[in-house]
C-alpha cells in the first residue's frame, strides 16, 4: 500500500473525522477542506459492519496522508456521545422494568468505553488537541451537503436514531447547514423498516438492501394495515409511531407479540424458505416509505424554497425511494452522500469542522461533487501486487496497460465471471470500479450464476448494472449521471421484451427466470435497475474497459457487483482479493495490470470450514 498525500507541508490544516460504536464505524482525514481518504473499518478487519473504535481506519489515513497523531490540527467525532446515552437512560426508566435485561446488556460498554470518547481518542491517537463534537444529524447533513455539488441546497437526513433524532431537514448555504426541523425517538422511519427486515428473517443493519431487492416479488397487501395500525403519518411526512407493535426502545428484538399477531405469525427463521407473505411484507414497507419519504421530500421543498436537495442516513442508501424523489418530487437535481450511513458520518463530522466550525469558504459551481467518485480508500501498485503473488508462488500473466480493457471485454462476452481489483477502495457500501466482480449483463444466466456460485446469497437478489455516463439514457429512463448506484431507475421501454400472458401472470418466485430486457441480469422483475453510471474522469480505466465492450460488442452496460461474499466486507489488500477469488467460481482475476486463472492455481487448503459457514440451501 502506498501513501498518496504529500506529506511536505504539515503546515497544513489536518481534521480527522470518527464515527464509532454503532455499526460500520470509519475515519476520513481532511486537509485544507479537501478529502484526502476515507475508509470504514470492516475492510481492516474483515468484520462486517465493524463497530469498534476505528484504529485500522486511523491508522491508513494517518499514513496516507503522510502524519502521525499529533499532527492532527483538530479531531471530530460524528455525535455527542452524553446526548446519546441521556436518550438511552430515559428510555429505560420509560420502560421500566420491561428493559431491565437490554439494560445490563448495554450499560457496561457504556461506562467503560463509550462515555470516555475525549480519553479513548487522545490515548489511541496520542493527541492532545481539540475534539470537536457535532450532533449526529449534523454530521449527515453535513457529510451529505457539504460534499456535494451544489452552493446552497435543502437536506433531509433519515435513519434509524443518533441522539434523539431520527429525521431532520434544513438548508446548506456556502459553509454552513441550519437544521430547521426534526423527528425524534422512538418514532423513526429506519426502525420501521428495520424492524421489517428482521420480522421477515433479515439481519438488521445489513439485510435491508435484501428486503427492498425483495419487494417486487410482491404485493402491497399490508401497506394499509401498516398506515392504520403501526403509524400516524401526516401531510408534511412527520410521524408517530404505534410502539405497543414494537420492541425496540427496551427489549431485544425489533417487533413485539402484538406485530405479530397482527400480521398473523412471529417472525421468519432466518434461512428459512421465503414465502409470498413475506414478500408481500416486504412490497408493503417499501410503498410505506415511499410514501413517508415523498411527502417529506414535498415539505421540505415548500419550506425551503430550494431547487436542490440533499440526502444522508442510512435510509437514504434506499434507491428505489431515492429514485422516485428524483422522478417525481419537485426537486431539479439531488444528491445522495454515497457512504449514507454511519460511515459517511466520519466524513460530515470533518467537513462540518473545517467549514462550519472554523468557518472556511466553500465555493461549489453545482455540477461537481467533492466526493472524487469516493475513491478514497486503499490502494496498492502493480509492484506491490507483484510481490504478493510472487511470494505466495501464484500463477499470473502480466498485461501491458493497453491491453486490460480488451482483455476483460473479451472475457465478459465469454461468459466469465472476472474479479476487478483496480485503484483506490471505494468509500461507502457500494463497489463502484474499485472493488467489483463484473459480468456480461446480456446473459440470461448471469444473475443466478454469480448469486449462488460467485457470492453465495439468495438467487433473488438483483444485479446493479455499470453503464457508460453517455450511453445512460439509451438504456435507462433517467437523464442524468448515477456514479454512486444510489438510484433505481426504470429500464428503456425500447429494451424491454414482450411478455406472453403466462409470463406477465406469475407471481412471487416464479417471476424470478422471465427474460424481460435485452440486459436481463440486471433487470429487476419490476423491470427497475439500481444503476450505476461511469465517467471517464472519475474512472478512466473501468470507463476504457466498458467502452471497449461497447465497441466490440454492441452493450455499454455490464454487471458490476461488490467483491466479496454473503457475509464479508469488500476485499480491500490483494490477499483478501485472490482468498476471495480461490473461495468463489470466478473464473478470472485482474489485479492491476496482473491477470490470474483459475485453472492455472492450486486448490486452497483447509478451506472447507469456511465454504460451509457461506453456502445457502
Amino acid at each position: 500500500m502506498r501513501g498518496g498525500a504529500s506529506a511536505d507541508i504539515l503546515s497544513n490544516m489536518n481534521i480527522l473525522g470518527i464515527s464509532a460504536f454503532y455499526h460500520d464505524s470509519a475515519a476520513c482525514l481532511v486537509r485544507d477542506g479537501k478529502i484526502i481518504c476515507a475508509a470504514q473499518e470492516e475492510r481492516f478487519t474483515r468484520k462486517k459492519h465493524d463497530f469498534a473504535f476505528p484504529k485500522n481506519a486511523i491508522a491508513y489515513c494517518l499514513e496516507y496522508a503522510g502524519i502521525k497523531g499529533d499532527d492532527l490540527d483538530l479531531v471530530a467525532f460524528y455525535d455527542k456521545p452524553f446526548m446519546k446515552f441521556e436518550r438511552i437512560l430515559e428510555t429505560y426508566l420509560a420502560f421500566a422494568p420491561a428493559g431491565i435485561p437490554s439494560f445490563i446488556k448495554a450499560i457496561p460498554l457504556w461506562i467503560k468505553q463509550k462515555l470516555w470518547m475525549k480519553d479513548l481518542i487522545r490515548n489511541e491517537l496520542r493527541y492532545d488537541g481539540k475534539i470537536v463534537f457535532p450532533e449526529h444529524h449534523e454530521s449527515h447533513a453535513a457529510s451529505a451537503f457539504f460534499a456535494s455539488p451544489f452552493n446552497e441546497a435543502a437536506f433531509l437526513t433519515l435513519d434509524g436514531v443518533g441522539e434523539w433524532a431520527t429525521a431532520s431537514f434544513g438548508v446548506g448555504r456556502g459553509n454552513k447547514i441550519q437544521i430547521n426541523a426534526e423527528i425524534h425517538f422512538p418514532h423513526s422511519i429506519g426502525l420501521l423498516y428495520s424492524a421489517f427486515t428482521y420480522y421477515t428473517g433479515f439481519k438488521v443493519n445489513s439485510g435491508e438492501y435484501k428486503l427492498m431487492g425483495l419487494a417486487p416479488y410482491g404485493r402491497p397487501k399490508y401497506k394499509d394495515l401498516i398506515l392504520n395500525e403501526l403509524m400516524d403519518l401526516k401531510e408534511d411526512g412527520s410521524f408517530k409511531m404505534n410502539m405497543k407493535y414494537f420492541d425496540y426502545c427496551a427489549g431485544l428484538t425489533m417487533t413485539s407479540k402484538n406485530f405479530h399477531k397482527l400480521f398473523g405469525g412471529p417472525p421468519r427463521v432466518p434461512e428459512s424458505r421465503l414465502t409470498q407473505r413475506d414478500m408481500d411484507l416486504a412490497r408493503s414497507v417499501q410503498e410505506v416509505t415511499e410514501e413517508i419519504v415523498m411527502r417529506m421530500a414535498r415539505h421540505v421543498h415548500k419550506e425551503t424554497g430550494q431547487k436542490y436537495l440533499c440526502l444522508a442516513g442510512g435510509v437514504a442508501l434506499n434507491c428505489v425511494g431515492n429514485g422516485r424523489i428524483l422522478r417525481e418530487g419537485p426537486f431539479d437535481d439531488i444528491w445522495i452522500q454515497p457512504a449514507a450511513g454511519d460511515a459517511g458520518g466520519a466524513l460530515g463530522a470533518a467537513l462540518f469542522t473545517w467549514y462550519q466550525y472554523l468557518e472556511n469558504e466553500r465555493t461549489a459551481d453545482d455540477r461537481n461533487d467533492f466526493q472524487q467518485g469516493s475513491y478514497l480508500g486503499p490502494q496498492f501498485t502493480d509492484e506491490d501486487i507483484s510481490v504478493y503473488l510472487k511470494q505466495h508462488e501464484i500463477p499470473f500473466k502480466v498485461l501491458k496497460e493497453g491491453e486490460i480493457p480488451e482483455a476483460v471485454a473479451d472475457l465478459i462476452a465469454d461468459q466469465k465471471v472476472v474479479g476487478w481489483f483496480q485503484g483506490r477502495l471505494e468509500f461507502g457500501p457500494r463497489a463502484l470500479g474499485g472493488r467489483s466482480i463484473l459480468g456480461d449483463a446480456r446473459s440470461s444466466k448471469m444473475q443466478e450464476t454469480i448469486n449462488l456460485k460467485i457470492k453465495f446469497r439468495e438467487s433473488f437478489r438483483p444485479f446493479a448494472p455499470t453503464v457508460l455516463v453517455e450511453d445512460v439514457s439509451e438504456y435507462f429512463e433517467i437523464d442524468r449521471g448515477s456514479p454512486y448506484m444510489l438510484l433505481v431507475a426504470p429500464v428503456k421501454q425500447e429494451i424491454r421484451r414482450q411478455m406472453t400472458d403466462d409470463e406477465e401472470g406469475r407471481f412471487g418466485m416464479d417471476k424470478l427466470h422471465v427474460v424481460r430486457s435485452s440486459i436481463p441480469a440486471v433487470t429487476h422483475v419490476d423491470y427497475s435497475a439500481r444503476l450505476q453510471t461511469v465517467d471517464k474522469k472519475d474512472n478512466p480505466l473501468y470507463h476504457k474497459m466498458i467502452s471497449k465492450f461497447k465497441e466490440k460488442y454492441g452493450c455499454p452496460v455490464i454487471i458490476n457487483t461488490s467483491f466479496n461474499v454473503r457475509g464479508e466486507p469488500i476485499v480491500c489488500t490483494p490477499h483478501d482479493a485472490y482468498m476471495c477469488f480461490m473461495r468463489t467460481n470466478m473464473d478470472y482475476l485482474v489485479m492491476g495490470n496482473h491477470l490470474i486463472e483459475k485453472t492455472e492455481q492450486k486448490p486452497l487448503e483447509k478451506d472447507i470450514d469456511w465454504l460451509k459457514e457461506f453456502e445457502l440451501d
